[in-house]
């Protein structure tokens, strides 16, 4: 019997656009044997569009966006993910959403309020990973070696920016990095040299959120691992990431795919068991299931420190996520089943627990 699969995508987010692409490399990979795909558009003002049942992979993400129409949107559309008088509910839903309105708990939350399996990390790890701040105030609590980090709102940053500069330049230094707290695929991201790059980039990364954070650059390699699996996660092998720009901005990683991707990356086994114990440290820190993608710096001596996890990484031609599991012998197919199988399986071990006395 097929798995009525509810494909969910787009989004009011920044991340809109790589939303569209992850949807049409899921698409083109599912097993129409063995799922009925539907898709359910977010457009970027928020509504909510139930399209045609796929009976072929689409060909063009314009063919993914669906025009709203009166009696289409919003909350009516999102009721019918479960059963009613003329519609049979979804088996599983799989939110390929990125950033904010998507990957940050808030749809999460909905699915769990209508009891409907879905795919990936539930309302905390989602919430606590799209914030950079919280998750990594949670993993210097689990222990977790990072870089040094300073934060701050865009009222306090406005009230004395001068404060705000000079504090990074004396607990950072530079160079080092500026990021909009909630939000992904180094969207809003700026390298800082000096005082007035760092200006530039306080006011464009506020441009992205309320919140951002400032991060010591540190001399390193970019190392990548896959987690996949809920109570019992494993890893991919560790993937390394060479940009050819001065770090891995969100031109190289959707656009261009001008990136050296080395896969594996050449790491002696001590390295490489340290990195997959911190990997899966991170995951459970987070209380993550499903998947998620951790990424760490590694120093030319040794030292590893973990950047952050991303709890829906891209499924684009140049993501790392299905790379990695291809590397381990994962292919494309049997991951997206996978993680469709960990979503049941999640889901049932919730319906274990007692709400009643």
């Amino acid at each position: 019997m097929k798995t009525k699969l509810g494909l969910l995508y787009g989004g009011k987010s920044a991340e809109h656009k790589v939303s569209m692409q992850t949807a049409m490399a899921v698409i083109k990979a599912l097993d129409l044997n063995k799922f009925d795909i539907h898709p359910i558009y977010i457009s970027e003002q928020g509504e909510w569009i139930n399209g045609p049942q796929l009976t072929a992979p689409a060909e063009t993400i314009k063919e993914l966006e669906f025009k709203a129409e009166k009696g289409q949107v919003s909350m009516d559309t999102a009721l019918t993910l479960r059963d009613s008088e003329d519609h049979k509910g979804f088996d599983v839903i799989f939110p390929l959403l990125h950033g904010p309105n998507g990957e940050d708990g808030t749809v999460q939350g909905m699915l769990e309020l209508l009891n409907l399996p879905y795919v990936g990390n539930g309302v905390l790890a989602s919430s606590a990973g799209m914030d950079k701040v919280i998750m990594k105030n949670i993993f210097a609590q689990a222990g977790l070696p990072q870089v040094g980090y300073v934060w701050f709102i865009r009222s306090e940053w406005e009230k004395n920016r001068q404060a705000a500069y000079e504090n990074v330049e004396s607990e950072i230094g530079y160079p080092c990095f500026v990021k909009p707290a909630n939000l992904g695929s180094s969207v809003g991201i700026s390298k800082c040299v000096s005082r007035e790059e760092l200006e530039t980039a306080f006011a464009e990364a506020f441009q992205f959120d309320r919140k951002i954070i400032i991060e010591q650059g540190v001399k390193a390699r970019e190392i990548e691992l896959g987690v996949l699996g809920n109570d019992e996660p494993h890893c991919s092998v560790a993937g390394e990431i060479v940009p050819k720009t001065d770090f891995y901005d969100y031109k190289a990683k959707y656009e261009d795919g001008d990136t050296a991707m080395i896969i594996p990356a050449e790491l002696n086994e001590e390295i490489y068991n340290s990195l997959k114990e911190q990997a899966i440290a991170a995951f459970k820190a987070l209380d993550c299931s499903g998947l998620v993608r951790a990424d760490f710096f590694l120093t030319e001596d040794g030292d590893i420190y973990i950047n952050e996890v991303n709890t829906m990484p891209g499924f684009t031609p140049f993501s790392m996520f299905p790379l990695l599991w291809k590397h381990t012998g994962v292919e494309y197919p049997e991951l997206i089943e996978k993680l469709v199988k960990y979503a049941v399986e999640r889901h049932e071990e919730k319906q274990k627990i007692k709400y009643t006395f």
